[in-house]
């Protein structure tokens, strides 16, 4: 399948099997006088794909380099980017070549954002192998680091040239990081897609039904990205228990909760607070506690909600003394909500005491 993303710079998103190992031949269609690229890729990915992805490359005449780092979250620092501008000086890439992004969210995010600033831009070729960065992170065009304070401060918005979604790669994922790719589904489900959001609660996590599941999301985000490139108005939406669910991932260090299943819970926690204000459909929350659990999903954090909101004013949402925030009419139709910064404990208090 395959799925045509009309932003500023239109690519092609392509879900399907045996994805990788026709690299090569895909890319040289969109990107025919590229002559050199650099396969980023984590620790993990790295010796499972990395030699497929270079043999279809160097097929189609492209000189090859690779760079491999740490694989973790905690590797999404400005340190790691300057070491991948070293490998790319060294690949002597020029602005008519090529990086390519092999991995999950953190690789995408990583080498995207090192393209979008090598030689003030160079095209870059997204192909995940997670759940998360096939539904979510690799489509839209969003890279970028975290800082010591917070999660993706630092970032540049700079579309891939293609996107291949190698399903075939989804059989070596560890179940916990199947399930942690739902976060954004159901995020996505929650947001935007009634009908996605009861598939989910009708399979959970089948992995027979995932391809169909990142088709449609896939599909739903497309849509959004091209009406919003930039996140000036509909795509805040996309961001439905981020605010929450990125103050988790700080509060624990970017270890203990992973991304989908620190923004489930986020989502969670908002949606208490939509239907204590009275602003979200009475039973949403039931339904995505529910939801959640049968993915096998987390529904609560250890962490204080003072904690939380702490970390929270550092979220990219601020603006001055105000936050946008995402809530829920009910499944499927969201908005976006200002509210102060001082009362954003007293707003989420209240869901928890509801």
């Amino acid at each position: 399948m395959t799925i045509h993303v009309n932003t500023g710079t239109p690519y092609d998103v392509m879900i399907g099997s045996g994805l990788l190992a026709n690299s090569g031949e895909l890319i040289k269609q969109v990107l025919p006088k590229a002559e050199r690229a650099v396969i980023v890729s984590d620790s993990i990915v790295a010796p499972l794909y990395a030699d497929t992805v270079k043999a279809s490359l160097e097929a189609a005449g492209y000189t090859v380099f690779s760079h491999v780092f740490p694989a973790g979250e905690q590797s999404k620092r400005l340190f790691f980017i300057e070491s991948m501008y070293s490998t790319m000086a060294a690949a002597e890439l020029s602005r008519s070549d090529f990086a390519v992004a092999l991995g999950g969210g953190v690789t995408g995010d990583m080498c995207g954002f090192a393209a979008a600033t090598y030689l003030r831009g160079i095209a870059f070729v997204q192909m995940p192998t997670t759940v998360l960065s096939q539904n979510d992170s690799s489509v839209g065009g969003k890279t970028g680091v975290d800082l010591a304070c917070g999660k993706n401060l630092v970032g540049s918005f700079h579309q891939p040239s293609l996107v291949l979604a190698d399903v075939d790669t989804l059989s070596t994922l560890p179940p916990r990081y199947v399930t942690d790719g739902f976060g954004e589904i159901i995020k996505h489900g929650c947001t935007q897609s009634a009908e996605l959001f009861a598939l989910i609660e009708q399979y959970g996590t089948d992995r027979e039904k995932i391809a169909d599941f990142t088709a449609r999301s896939v599909a739903i985000k497309s849509g959004v990205v091209e009406r919003d490139e930039r996140e000036s108005g509909e795509r805040m939406l996309l961001n439905f228990g981020h605010t929450l669910g990125h103050a988790i991932e700080k509060c624990c260090d970017f270890t203990k909760y992973a991304h989908g299943e620190a923004v489930g819970i986020g989502m969670l926690m908002m949606a208490r607070a939509g239907e204590a204000a009275g602003l979200t459909a009475s039973g949403t929350v039931e339904r995505i506690e529910t939801v959640l659990q049968k993915c096998g999903m987390p529904t609560a954090c250890e962490f204080t909600l003072e904690e939380l909101c702490a970390a929270a004013m550092l979220d990219k949402k601020r603006r001055g003394e105000k936050m946008n925030i995402v809530l829920l009419r009910d499944i499927g139709d969201s908005f976006v909500y200002q509210i102060k910064c001082a009362d954003l404990l007293g707003f989420v208090s209240g869901g928890m005491r509801a």
